[in-house]
């Protein structure tokens, strides 16, 4: 290993946070899954996988920042996933 490569090794060693990290991390709290349809989903992050595919628990449906539907649990195709956000609220509290 060269003395430049060492030096990177040493200066992230432990720090450096992947987004894999993130998502790992994430799992069994509350989210917000928004769809690249505009439609978003709150519920309890059950698991995820490489592509995305995630499955959700007491998810609640928003259209419009509206609330259309609720569902014990959920599957959200990756593909369609234009992000996920972690949320500091519970869902009583409308998350």
């Amino acid at each position: 290993m060269s003395g430049a490569a060492e030096k990177e090794k040493e200066k992230g060693s432990g720090t450096t946070k992947t987004p894999a990290d993130f998502l790992k991390s994430i799992r069994g709290r509350p989210v917000v899954v928004k769809l690249n349809s505009g439609v978003d989903y709150r519920g309890i992050l059950a698991c995820l996988d490489g592509y995305m595919n995630i499955a959700m628990e007491q998810t609640e449906e928003y259209v419009n920042g509206q609330l259309k539907n609720k569902y014990g649990d959920a599957f959200i195709r990756g593909n369609n996933v234009l992000y996920i956000s972690t949320s500091n609220r519970t869902l009583a509290e409308g998350a």
